[in-house]
């Protein structure tokens, strides 16, 4: 049934006559072009290493090859020690052979627990040296 006739039916013909002129200017006229579509989202650079968080201070590097070799072939691991104290940092990092490996790892073992403490995992971030550091300025708050 077509949308006039129901509109007929239903004794509605005023709003017949506003909703053809709604429908009209929402529709492009036919010479224009729609408009393009918004780029793609750029894919997140190719990265085998994770940056593992919350390891606890018993955490060493077999323990975290054997928590992440599951999931496919391991090259390094690397935990975060205080040049002070010696004691563990909190924090790794996990190298795998390939990114679906390290992509596969993350998703399954971000937040889980290990040895009594809920991991973080993200894909680490390429080290900068002697690059410009940007902080940024809070506004000032004048009375």
């Amino acid at each position: 049934m077509a949308l006039p006739e129901l509109l007929s039916r239903l004794r509605l013909a005023p709003l017949r006559h506003h909703l053809r002129r709604s429908l009209s200017a929402a529709a492009p006229p036919p010479d224009e072009h729609p408009p393009p579509h918004p780029p793609a989202p750029p894919q997140p650079p190719s990265n085998p290493k994770l940056f593992v968080a919350g390891l606890s201070w018993s955490a060493d590097e077999r323990s975290l090859t054997d928590a992440f070799s599951s999931f496919g072939t391991v090259t390094e691991v690397r935990i975060m020690y205080d040049k002070n104290s010696g004691r563990s940092r909190g924090f790794g990092f996990v190298q795998f052979s390939n990114d679906y490996e390290a992509k596969c790892a993350k998703d399954a073992m971000d937040g889980k627990v290990m040895l009594g403490r809920p991991l973080r995992i993200s894909f680490a971030l390429g080290k900068v040296r002697g690059g410009p550091v940007i902080v940024p300025r809070l506004p000032t708050q004048m009375k």
